[in-house]
Parts: C-alpha cells; sequence; structure tokens
C-alpha cells in the first residue's frame, strides 16, 4: 500500500513538472482550455510541449460518454466528472477480524487513525531492525505473499475485485494475519484493487473484471506485530500490446531499483533510476505516492519517492527495512481522487501500473522479503505473456 505525501507525516514537497512524456523539466505554463474548465493541473514546460502532448491532453476536455448517460450504472457522486471509463460499483459490507486476531492500534480507532505512527510523524530516523526484528519481518512477508498467491488464483474475467477481497480477508484470517488496510485512516476493505486508470487505493466492489482490463492487488498483513506489504499487476484476458508494455515496464523500473539496494546507496537514487527506464519507455512516474519504511509501523521513514531530482532523505544501512513500489502511467503522471478520498486515477483517463516489494538491506546488498517463491520468483503476469 502506498504512502500518499499528502496523508502521511513523510512529506516530499511535489513542484510542477511538465506533463508531457519523457519531459522532466519543472513547467509554469498551464493550459487555457484546462483553466476554463476548471481542471487543476495541466502544466508544460514549453510551447513546443504543450503542442506535441496535444493529442493526448485534449482527451482530458472531452466528458466521457458514461457520464453523459448515467441511467445505466451506479454512481454515488452525480456531480463528479470522471477522468476515464471506470467507474464504481455497490460495496458489500464491511468484513470481520476474529477478536484472537492480533490487530494494530488502528484497526479499533473510530478513526482508523495509526496512533503509534503519528508518534513518530516527521521523523526521518530510519530503523535498524536486529535480527529477532528480521525474522519476525521474514515471517509476515513470507505470509503476505502467501496471501496474494491466494488472490492470483481466482483473479480473471468475470471476477469481482470484492471476491478479490474476500479471498484476501480469509487468506490472511487462516493464517493468523490482520488485514493491515482495513480500518487504517477507515480504508473499508481488506486490500487495494486498482484496475485501469486507477494508479493505487481503489476500493474493492462489485464490478467484475472484463476482458482486457489490468488489476492490482495490493496486499498488506500484520501478523504478530509487524507488517509485510507487497503488491502485482495482472493482465486480465487478453490486454493491448500497449497494456502488457506498461505492466512489463513497470515491473522492470521494480527490478532495476532493488537491483541498487544496498549500504551506502542514498535513498533519493531509487527515483532516478525507476524515472530513467520509465521515461526511454515512454512512460510517466506518479509523484504524488511512495515507497516507505515498514515493520512494526505500516508505513514510517525513510520516504521513497519514485522520480528523479527528489529529495528523500538518507543513506542505506544494513537493517532497514522498507518498500519500493513505482506507479508508472501511460500517460500524464498527475493524479486526482475519487470522492471517496482513496482512490486515485490519472487525470487523462490513461492506464497506470504498480508493482511492489518490501525489501530488507544486508551486508551484502538487500533480501526481497515478499518475493514470489515459484516459477523462479517472476511475477504474474509473466505468466500470461
Amino acid at each position: 500500500m502506498a504512502s500518499n505525501n499528502r496523508r502521511s507525516g513523510s512529506t516530499v514537497p511535489v513542484p510542477h513538472w511538465c506533463e508531457t512524456p519523457g519531459c522532466s523539466n519543472k513547467a509554469t505554463l498551464q493550459c487555457p482550455t484546462c483553466i476554463k474548465l476548471g481542471i487543476q493541473g495541466s502544466y508544460f514546460c514549453s510551447q513546443e510541449c504543450f503542442r506535441g502532448s496535444w493529442n493526448l491532453h485534449r482527451k482530458l476536455h472531452v466528458t466521457p460518454q458514461a457520464d453523459k448517460d448515467q441511467s445505466n450504472f451506479y454512481n454515488p457522486w452525480p456531480n463528479y466528472r470522471f477522468t476515464g471509463t471506470l467507474r464504481p460499483y455497490p460495496q458489500a459490507a464491511r468484513r470481520v477480524v476474529p477478536p484472537h486476531i492480533g490487530r494494530p492500534d488502528y484497526a479499533d480507532h473510530p478513526e482508523g487513525i495509526p496512533v503509534s505512527e503519528q508518534a513518530v510523524r516527521g521523523s526521518s530516523q530510519v530503523v535498524v531492525l536486529n535480527d529477532e526484528e528480521v525474522e519476525s519481518m521474514r515471517v509476515s512477508c513470507r505470509l503476505g505473499r502467501e496471501v496474494l498467491d491466494e488472490a492470483a488464483k481466482v483473479i480473471g474475467i468475470g471476477v469481482t475485485t470484492d471476491e478479490i477481497d474476500r479471498v484476501v480477508h480469509e487468506a490472511c484470517i487462516e493464517r493468523e494475519c490482520y488485514p493491515s488496510p482495513l480500518n487504517y485512516y477507515q480504508f473499508p476493505r481488506s486490500c487495494c484493487t486498482s484496475v485501469n486508470e486507477v494508479i493505487c487505493h481503489g476500493i474493492p466492489d462489485q464490478r467484475p473484471l472484463a476482458d482486457g482490463d489490468i488489476c492490482n492487488v495490493d496486499v498488506t498483513v500484520y501478523h504478530r506485530g509487524y507488517h509485510g506489504d507487497l503488491n502485482e499487476t495482472f493482465l486480465i484476458g487478453r490486454c493491448s500490446d500497449r497494456a502488457k508494455k506498461l505492466v512489463q515496464v513497470t515491473s522492470e523500473c521494480l527490478s532495476k531499483a532493488i537491483n541498487i539496494v544496498k549500504p551506502g546507496e542514498r535513498y533519493r537514487e531509487i527515483g532516478t533510476v525507476i524515472q530513467r527506464h520509465a521515461q526511454q519507455q515512454g512512460f510517466s512516474v506518479v509523484r504524488s505516492y511512495c515507497g516507505h519504511g515498514i515493520h512494526r509501523l505500516f508505513h514510517t521513514a525513510p520516504s521513497i519517492p519514485h522520480y528523479a531530482k527528489n529529495k528523500a532523505v538518507g543513506i542505506m544501512k544494513p537493517g532497514n527495512c522498507f518498500t519500493i513500489e513505482p506507479m508508472i502511467s501511460e500517460g500524464t503522471w498527475r493524479d486526482e481522487m475519487w470522492p471517496d478520498k482513496w482512490t486515485a486515477v490519472t487525470m487523462d483517463g490513461l492506464l497506470s501500473a504498480q508493482f511492489e516489494q518490501t525489501l530488507l538491506v544486508t551486508n551484502e546488498g538487500c533480501e526481497i522479503l515478499t518475493q514470489r517463491r515459484a516459477n523462479n520468483g517472476l511475477p504474474y503476469f509473466m505468466d500470461n505473456m
């Protein structure tokens, strides 16, 4: 589950950047049509970039046909202008965790506030785990991987994201784990399912997955005091070549970032590696959400932006534990949020993909605590390529 710079205490300043895919220049020019329509953002560094991006950017100015006829679908926000074709569906009742399962401090908080996280809010100090804590993280991350593996068995055409949530929830309970997202700042489900233009934090609902969708499943488990966090993006049925390339490149971005993790490396370099590869392939890197430290706390220092020229603080040391979870978009990197205050979507309605692993810095390099055990550790989408 991504750390939200706008919600978490570890804030990384986000300036205005050019929305042209592959351009990383700071930007001050705004699209006049977007200003007129009240569309926020839409920054470009030059007239040349603006003109070059016009065919893609102008899609922001056109209201999708689904918005023009709302009689055929559930819409809890009739005045909201969706950026793409995905729509919310009704949600099932919140699932219950049995009382014998150990739970984080926010699980029963009426507002879902993680009090322990708030106590260290704003601190950039990165915890060094001892041997006992490392072993606890290995266990929670292994269980988290098992839970995601269970979700992978059921995901496919016609399966609702609520059904995926049910499988994740029950798999957590079977392993004596609390599903970490549940009630975290009042998040209503046990995992995140982000479909097509959803960047992250999609809420599982009754929408059946369709042929050609891409769907990210983000799982975090809490087991005996420690969180394990991971996610993968799945190809549903016959996906377009562009969707396949986006998912492939996103996975490669994560792999390339993991390859530089070692003692003495600066956390800010992770974003450099990711943005370089994404831009070379014609994609953009989301800036509003970042990787994060994880152990007894779900989200904590360090904050790990996935874009270049960031201001992440710190140098990696053995015993540091954190996630890298790049979100790579087909078009603009800019995002907005649905009125549910969770679902982050691309501003142009184009696809976005994500992959995540929890990592432990070791004396020799790093250990991927949430790595897939079967099929040589390759992500699931490779099975369908």
